[in-house]
């Protein structure tokens, strides 16, 4: 995993993005941000145009090219005060049709093993 992130950071100049450092808690964590993919401690966060909580439910919206559908994501919750939320995609989405304003992907609080209510921070970046 080290050896992944001091790679990732040595191909930064030719990626043209930013590298974030944290440590938090003791913990060594690397950022990459290219594009609109963020590299965290190796896993490939896809950009979200849009994320919504209300409390019970999380929904967001992602790119598209006519076959993505929450199934296509895994959901990776790390316990903190807020809850830290990734969403990694899992499946490709090969269509050939290009939805432009994305489609909208959503899980219960309930269905993600959160109390309603709960404060969520997502990790993926934001895509405008």
């Amino acid at each position: 995993m080290r050896l992944a992130a001091i790679a990732a950071v040595a191909l930064l100049p030719l990626l043209g993005g930013c590298v974030i450092y944290s440590n938090e808690g003791g913990e060594r964590k690397v950022s990459i941000n290219a594009a609109e993919q963020v590299v965290v401690e190796s896993e490939v966060l896809e950009a979200v145009r849009k994320v919504d909580f209300d409390g019970q439910r999380l929904t967001a919206v992602v790119g598209s090219n006519g076959c993505t559908e929450a199934s296509s994501f895994e959901v990776k919750i790390k316990d903190g005060d807020p809850t830290e939320l990734s969403l990694t995609r899992r499946t490709p989405d090969l269509c050939k049709a290009l939805v432009r304003e994305g489609v909208t992907v959503s899980w219960t609080y309930a269905e993600l093993g959160l109390k309603s209510g709960a404060a969520v921070r997502v990790l993926n970046p934001i895509s405008l």
